[in-house]
């Protein structure tokens, strides 16, 4: 079996990496669109543009599923793409937003792009989740993407200063951190430093074993 994953650049590819982990016998072809990172900044209509050229190619060369390595594009195009797409199982990536609620955490905030945070999807995860006695803010990280996608290995002191500027203002004592961008898994260590006390959580295990479990219902109807 062969799926497609895709992301606006490298961050996608800690997906693509835990679902090969996971998933013995299944194969990845892995698109990083760095060319057009980040996807957060860009317009419905651009976005969308974007990721169905990539997704009509995956399409075209007949693979059996598609993941959207990507929190933005999945909350603003996933919909869409299922219509023009029907025959194509997507998955898509999502904040935590439900295994940081469903935890023991008290106080979680949500780092993610400004269009992940601003999106339905986000507001709709928060509302559904959120336990009584439970705060869960949110904390758009505007430049953040694409810094860690043109720095990491290279210069890693201005993925640094980029955090800094972002967090200086934000507390230190949440219990979970959701990092509703797969860029940010790149970084943990440097996020970790901020929120020393915290946990940190994506949904990259999660996605894994959908991926999973959709594969062996497609074996199931092709048996």
């Amino acid at each position: 079996m062969i799926i497609g994953v895709f992301d606006s650049g490298r961050g996608g590819k800690t997906v693509a990496d835990t679902i090969i982990e996971m998933n013995p016998g299944i194969h990845v072809i892995y698109v990083s669109d760095a060319k057009h990172c980040p996807y957060g900044e860009k317009d419905d209509e651009t976005l969308y543009g974007l990721v169905s050229r990539i997704v009509r190619g995956f399409v075209n060369a007949n693979l059996d599923m598609v993941v959207i390595a990507c929190n933005t594009a999945t909350t603003r195009c996933i919909k869409r793409l299922r219509e023009d797409f029907p025959d194509m199982p997507f998955i898509g990536t999502e904040p935590a937003v439900k295994l940081a609620a469903g935890s023991d955490a008290k106080k979680i905030l949500v780092l993610a792009t400004p269009g992940t945070i601003h999106s339905e999807r986000l507001e709709t995860l928060v509302k559904d989740n959120q336990k009584k006695g439970q705060t869960i803010d949110l904390l758009a990280c505007p430049g953040l993407a694409d810094t860690i996608e043109f720095n990491l290995d290279e210069d890693n002191s201005k993925i640094e200063q980029k955090l800094g500027e972002l967090l200086k203002d934000t507390d230190k004592d949440y219990d979970a951190i959701v990092l509703g961008c797969t860029h940010y898994s790149l970084i943990k260590p440097m996020i970790q430093k901020f929120f020393p006390t915290a946990k940190l959580i994506d949904g990259n295990e999660g996605i894994a074993r959908r991926v999973g479990a959709i594969a062996e219902e497609i074996r199931k109807r092709e048996a």
